[in-house]
């Protein structure tokens, strides 16, 4: 386990890269991404650098959630965009129409894991229920009025997971994290912070900071950030009841694929 300072961003994780610089190529085919595009007025260093974090962030969610690196491009149909396409003033965000993850030049760092959860929410939602699923839905939205639930045993743990974030103990009215949210949008006069696929994607990057691992360009201000201040991530007792859900999903996923999570490999060769 190494410690190091990313410019601001802290990381405390294994070397993966052994100190040895890698390129955006080399990021894609490691994780199984379906293609990275890089903006035009990205300069030689600004590149290598971010491709170093980028790579180093992936590979830290992979050890994280204990899956092999492929599944981070969801079956390689995840586009991931640096500093292309992005959004005035917004760190990331994902594009459901693309599948398209974009990071921002500057800012896009800390907002990775958040996104992520958002591509593969988007991406699950196919496999989740028996029926079509409307080409742009989350999984975490179609559940709160769908119950044509595919019951193979990898979406179990997502079953459970759902309700845990959207429902109270009983499932009879709204859990007290999404009324919490529901608060600070009424205040905000808008519907972003309790709109399922939010709240969802706060609890997984919670999940991902409470990790032994640390990387900041993956994920940082669920602990004390403003929104963590105002309650708009899962309480202590919230994610103590969150975590096992997250976990065995992504145990059981990692277990299932041929090629078990022990280590990245640096490889310019799809697994």
């Amino acid at each position: 386990m190494t410690s190091s300072l990313m410019a601001d961003k802290y990381r405390r994780g294994p070397d993966y890269r052994f100190g040895v610089d890698v390129d955006f190529s080399e990021v894609r085919t490691t994780f199984g991404l379906r293609a990275i595009s890089v903006g035009r007025w990205v300069n030689n260093e600004e590149r290598q650098r971010a491709a170093n974090l980028v790579y180093d962030a992936l590979a830290d969610l992979t050890q994280i959630l204990a899956v092999p690196p492929e599944v981070i491009g969801l079956r390689q149909s995840l586009t991931l965009a640096f500093a292309q396409g992005g959004r005035l003033g917004v760190q990331a965000h994902y594009q459901s129409s693309t599948r398209t993850l974009a990071l921002a030049k500057n800012a896009g760092s800390g907002a990775f894991a958040h996104e992520w959860w958002h591509a593969f929410d988007h991406y699950i939602s196919r496999f989740l229920f028996t029926g079509p699923t409307p080409q742009r839905a989350f999984a975490s939205k179609l559940w709160l009025s769908r119950n044509d639930y595919n019951e193979h045993r990898l979406n179990q743990p997502l079953l459970q997971l759902l309700p845990h974030i959207l429902l109270n103990e009983q499932r009879t009215d709204s859990s007290a994290y999404l009324k919490r949210c529901a608060l600070l949008d009424a205040s905000a006069g808008q519907y972003y912070l309790a709109m399922p696929e939010e709240l969802s994607a706060r609890a997984f990057e919670h999940y991902v900071q409470n990790a032994e691992i640390k990387n900041q360009y993956l994920v940082s201000g669920t602990k004390q950030g403003e929104l963590a201040r105002l309650g708009a991530f899962p309480n202590d007792q919230e994610a103590a009841q969150l975590a096992p859900c997250f976990s065995r999903y992504f145990a059981a996923l990692g277990s299932s694929i041929s090629r078990a999570p022990k280590a990245i490999e640096r490889s310019t060769k799809p697994y």
